[in-house]
């Protein structure tokens, strides 16, 4: 049995320790104590890190005969700026203040030097991170708990910082400042196996094979959703959302004519602004859209593409009829209703839409696109849609509109429907319960509800 390889922690973060200990393995913490650069210049961000890391291993290795030397180096990124480690808890609370309004990128460098190999092996790992805004007393609150001068962007996820990182999209023990996937695959790399290198313990051996069967998992990102209040899971990542809503955008335009009309666009646009302004998903742009179609109807596609037919717009009487059909497209893709219902289609259909996310040019994109497009235009779900209508009365009242315009197109629109049949892509054409619809937005604007209310009976002709 060949002897265990020593194994030298180039670091003296608590929370890498915790981690190698977490898992098992035996090592001796060996910090580098060396300045990191934190200017950019012409590299890459992930140059920077992989360049911080390898200078820490490589100093570290001076001054060890044999072993393995395991360094890391961890920055965040925010429009292009670099955020490191706080130099006091001044500079920490107003880096965690900026870093908390928009998302960010977390880089981790790291190095693997094998001394008696004379192997050397660098690599990054990067994940995003959103978080939830926060007051001046949440991180006075929370800086009283937690020390942030210990951590790359004056936070941590595996303490009480996971009170107020919303999602994350990537490795979760990025975050913490060791990928252990990357570790894992670097070791296996370099000629190590690291079951090796972990102490021959029940709860190492459990928790090791925990970390190989989560591997697996990368591919699902995991958030709370702030409009249907619950965790859901996710197999794609919002970046990857709006690839494939791009995609789908891509095809309709080529399918449908936009309205000419400049007005009736920035029309469109203007009300769009508002409703998103205070919506409860910012992390993704919104476009707004007119077809020239007279059709009534209007659709949201995945990572914020929304159309309204010019039909649609024809028929209402004024700005919060159509602020109350603008919201509640926003609102199904605040709750990701369209992913999720894309994500649920059989096999073949997701891996054609993985497809049109990258090669955005190909005929078989088009196809996949297309069929993407007719699911979305059949409609969601019941409770998806009462869900939209719900929330966007809300989004539309925060907005400066009328809530009681909603209530107006939805009766419009049932005296529309009486009169002739329902079109294949007529709007609203899957829920045609509109007295259900209303007393949904009654109820969210505090307004009384009547008997008619109840009665969810709607007569049309075909």
């Amino acid at each position: 049995m060949s002897k265990t390889r020593q194994i030298y922690l180039a670091s003296d973060s608590r929370a890498r320790r915790k981690i190698l200990k977490i898992f098992g393995f035996k090592f001796k913490v060996m910090p580098s104590r060396i300045k990191e650069k934190r200017a950019k210049g012409r590299h890459a961000y992930s140059a920077l890190v992989k360049k911080n890391a390898l200078r820490k291993a490589r100093i570290t290795a001076e001054r060890v005969k044999q072993g393995i030397i395991i360094a890391a180096d961890t920055i965040v990124v925010q429009d292009q700026r670099i955020f490191g480690k706080p130099e006091n808890l001044k500079a920490a609370k107003i880096m965690l203040k900026k870093l908390s309004v928009k998302p960010q990128w977390l880089y981790t460098g790291m190095a693997v030097i094998d001394k008696d190999k004379r192997r050397t092996l660098v690599d990054y790992e990067k994940t995003k991170v959103y978080m939830d805004k926060l007051s001046d007393a949440e991180i006075d609150n929370y800086f009283a708990h937690t020390s942030p001068l210990d951590k790359a962007g004056s936070f941590d996820i595996q303490g009480r910082g996971a009170f107020f990182i919303r999602r994350i999209e990537g490795c979760f023990y990025n975050v913490i400042g060791l990928p252990l996937r990357k570790l894992y695959r670097m070791l296996k790399k370099i000629g190590i196996n690291p079951l090796l290198l972990a102490k021959s313990s029940l709860k190492g051996i459990i928790l090791f094979y925990i970390f190989m069967f989560s591997i697996f998992l990368t591919g699902c990102t995991t958030e709370y959703n702030l409009a249907t209040k619950q965790q859901e899971t996710f197999y794609y990542s919002t970046d990857k959302e709006v690839q494939m809503g791009r995609s789908i955008a891509r095809q309709v335009e080529k399918e449908y004519k936009l309205a000419e009309d400049p007005l009736l666009q920035k029309r469109v646009e203007d009300i769009g602004k508002k409703i998103t302004a205070v919506c409860d998903r910012k992390e993704i742009n919104y476009y707004f859209r007119v077809l020239d179609d007279e059709e009534v109807n209007a659709v949201s596609l995945p990572g914020g593409y929304i159309y309204i037919n010019k039909g649609l717009i024809e028929k209402v009487d004024n700005d919060d009829q159509l602020a109350g059909v603008v919201a509640h497209e926003v609102a199904h893709i605040v709750a990701r209703h369209s992913i999720k219902k894309l994500q649920a289609l059989n096999g073949y259909s997701i891996l054609r839409l993985l497809t049109a996310v990258a090669m955005p040019d190909s005929g078989q994109v088009g196809n996949a696109a297309d069929l993407a497009f007719t699911e979305l235009m059949m409609g969601y779900s019941r409770e998806d849609e009462l869900l939209a209508d719900q929330l966007a009365s809300r989004y539309a009242k925060f907005a400066g509109y009328d809530p009681r315009g909603m209530i107006q197109f939805l009766l419009k629109l049932q005296e529309i429907n009486r009169r002739k049949p329902l079109q294949p892509r007529s709007y609203f054409k899957t829920h045609p319960y509109v007295p259900d619809r209303i007393r949904i937005v009654k109820q969210e604007i505090g307004e009384n509800i009547d008997f008619t209310d109840y009665i969810n009976i709607e007569e049309t002709k075909g």
